[in-house]
């Protein structure tokens, strides 16, 4: 069975504090290693009330120092807000106090608006730089050379494994074209999932990190022992996004019995386009939802979100993903 991973945006839910999201995340995360999950990540987001997980480097140690086994890394930084030698740096730092757990996945988006962009002192001109700021950041992980002037300390030697992130054919052509792994934003952006995928895989070039392509798929995942709870449950996330398209983010909210009373038809719809790569429901639901989307794109890898108002729903939930991927692999098998 292809490994299950979890992403996490530490979701500040209503009445809450980041403070409290903080601590649930680790708690989710300590559960996920429990449960055999391959690797926990979490996104760089700014300026948004419900996501605490801005400062994505910090948290992504105190999840390393709460856990054992399981990979801790970001899905993603956003690289246009930051120079290539500070994440260096930072990563570098992580892998020297958690070796051979940390990830690096980085995004080409800003992850915030144009006023939040100007407020981190970055420049819209910045996401043009990327794939060169991707090489910049590689160069600083590798042997120091002679010479060499600028130098990532921690970070030189190091072996922190980068992925591209990407929700187009943007970071499908980049990912192939550096030899890197390859993550699709489709939990939130599915439209171009599987047309990066194929432009990935066929424009694939080996490279000294990865002798074949490696894709993961982002998926939302909420699921409980019955459709129904599971799809009230829903509502949390779906009411994000529609807060999000009538810019008026918020906190995560509690779920409400029909989120059509909240949303006009026209939301609705647009609600389903970008959320279409969810399973939502009780175990056998979801069993077929997983199924469905492995066989459909091929991942090499899932990586799930929990996006739920309550913690021990949250919990659940991953749980039963667990359960359903262990019956899966019997399956294979």
């Amino acid at each position: 069975m292809i490994p299950f991973s979890i992403l996490d945006l530490s979701p500040v839910v209503a009445g809450s504090t980041p403070a409290d999201s903080f601590r649930s995340t680790l708690a989710l995360a300590q559960r996920a290693e429990a449960l055999g999950y391959n690797r926990y990540w979490l996104a760089e987001h700014h300026n948004m009330p419900g996501v605490a997980s801005a400062a994505t480097s910090v948290v992504i140690g105190y999840v390393a120092a709460g856990t054992k086994t399981i990979r801790v890394g970001s899905g993603g930084i956003m690289l246009p807000n930051h120079a290539p030698l500070v994440i260096a740096e930072q990563f570098g730092t992580l892998e020297s106090l958690y070796p051979g757990r940390i990830d690096l996945g980085l995004g080409r988006a800003p992850g915030s608006d144009g006023y939040t962009s100007q407020a981190l002192r970055r420049n819209n001109t910045q996401a043009d730089s990327f794939p060169q700021d991707v090489l910049e950041l590689q160069q600083y992980f590798q042997d120091a050379e002679d010479g060499q002037r600028v130098r990532a300390v921690p970070g030189e030697g190091l072996n922190v494994p980068i992925w591209i992130l990407g929700s187009s054919l943007y970071g499908a052509q980049l990912a192939a074209y550096l030899g890197l792994p390859y993550a699709f934003a489709s939990h939130f952006a599915p439209t171009h999932l599987l047309q990066a995928i194929h432009t990935y895989r066929t424009q694939f070039r080996p490279s000294a990190t990865l002798s074949e392509p490696y894709m993961m798929v982002a998926m939302n995942a909420v699921v409980a022992d019955t459709d129904a709870e599971a799809q009230r449950l829903f509502t949390s996330v779906q009411q994000q996004f529609l807060n999000i398209r009538r810019g008026k983010a918020s906190q995560m909210a509690p779920p409400v019995d029909d989120i059509s009373r909240l949303a006009s038809p026209d939301e609705l719809a647009g609600m389903e386009q970008m959320l279409r790569y969810s399973v939502i429901g009780s175990p056998d639901t979801v069993r077929q939802g997983l199924a469905r989307i492995i066989d459909e794109t091929g991942a090499d890898e899932l990586i799930m979100t929990a996006p739920i108002f309550d913690q021990a729903a949250r919990l659940h939930s991953i749980d039963l993903v667990a359960q359903v991927r262990e019956e899966l692999a019997s399956v294979a098998v």
